[in-house]
């Protein structure tokens, strides 16, 4: 063999080794590459998941769709709501129920805590102011939000009246005792009047079209369909324009289909349910709820005042603030507030006139 034959060879020989070299380091940076975009997959799906509710271990994708159409849209809902409840909403075993909610409230730190933390998280409850002074006086500044009102009385002692003044109050901005919101009023008693609304918001210088737009009503015709708006109120709230949640009358129609002894123990827990729905609304949106109630009278009382609430205990342990309204003379109404965890008890004195709830 020839120099020249034995130099050709030797390059052949280099060359075809360098050629798998070549090929094996664009194979790393294939691989390379690859693992990049993976991982980059992985991070985005990671940063998905963390917006929903399959951040909870237990929930998978066809379960948190299932929560997402019965309302439960987010980790605090979950947090909030009853095994039981969740359960249905879910088709999951309530005992699967239980633990998910255990770790959404881990998440969203809803353990014990001290008491100058919650003073600090009370800070941000706003106050609804009535359009009396005393009226304000007699709640600590107005209607508190994070709470249920309650006020019941005979008829015409100015239950509904307080609700439209509120739901047209609500509009008015903070500095002037509003919330710069708007409210939701499910009527079960057809006494809502939008000429009313007028009224009033003329007197406090809002523009009547703008504040009829800015109230939202549903007339409920039983009392599966009241606690169905009650619990469609939320996607209401979720938007953020919704402060004030009106439910005027709270016990009108349970007490019209469930008549007599047998069906106390149901017409109580439904009750009990439909209030518990409301609490959470108020606690979740920091909202202000309004809810009137009606009375029945003692004629075996043969002291005191024969008017008594209905509702029971359920209504009465649930409402956070209880008034009772009572007729005057010449247009005067009085308010009496009964119960309050931190309000002492005591009266005040207003008037339901042409312009509204007004001072006396």
């Amino acid at each position: 063999m020839t120099e020249e034959e034995t130099q050709i060879e030797e390059n052949t020989e280099e060359k075809v080794e360098e050629a798998p070299e070549e090929e094996a380091e664009e194979t790393t940076e294939t691989e390379e590459t690859t693992e990049t975009e993976d991982t980059e997959t992985i991070d985005d799906d990671d940063e998905e998941e963390e917006d929903g509710l399959e951040v909870l271990t237990g929930i998978g994708p066809a379960t948190a769709k299932k929560l997402e159409e019965a309302g439960y849209k987010d980790v605090k809902a979950i947090a909030t709501c009853a095994p039981g409840d969740l359960s249905d909403a879910a088709d999951i075993s309530e005992a699967k129920a239980k633990k998910i909610i255990g770790i959404a409230k881990e998440k969203c730190d809803m353990g014990f805590e001290t008491a100058d933390v919650l003073m600090e998280k009370r800070k941000v409850i706003g106050r609804l102011t009535t359009n009396s002074d005393e009226f304000n006086k007699l709640l600590g500044g107005g209607l508190e939000t994070q709470s249920i009102t309650e006020a019941f009385g005979e008829f015409g002692s100015g239950k509904s009246q307080i609700g439209m003044q509120l739901a047209v109050n609500v509009q008015l901005p903070l500095d002037k005792g509003g919330l710069d919101a708007g409210a939701l009023y499910i009527d079960s008693e057809h006494t809502f009047r939008p000429e009313r609304v007028i009224q009033m918001a003329e007197t406090i210088g809002l523009d009547p079209q703008e504040a009829l737009k800015r109230i939202k009503v549903a007339r409920a015709y039983s009392s599966d369909d009241q606690m169905l708006m009650a619990e469609e109120a939320e996607k209401y709230l979720r938007e953020g324009d919704i402060k004030l949640v009106i439910v005027d009358s709270l016990t009108a129609l349970f007490r019209s289909e469930y008549v007599g002894r047998g069906t106390l123990a149901t017409r109580q827990q439904k009750l009990n349910r439909h209030l518990s729905t409301l609490h959470r609304l108020a606690d979740l949106y920091n909202c202000v709820v309004y809810v009137t109630n009606q009375v029945m009278s003692k004629p075996d009382m043969f002291f005191g005042d024969p008017t008594k609430p209905i509702g029971g205990h359920i209504l009465g342990h649930s409402a956070t603030f209880r008034l009772y309204l009572r007729k005057s003379k010449a247009g005067k109404r009085i308010a009496r507030l009964i119960d309050s965890p931190n309000l002492p008890e005591g009266e005040a004195i207003f008037k339901v006139s042409e312009k509204g709830v007004v001072d006396n």
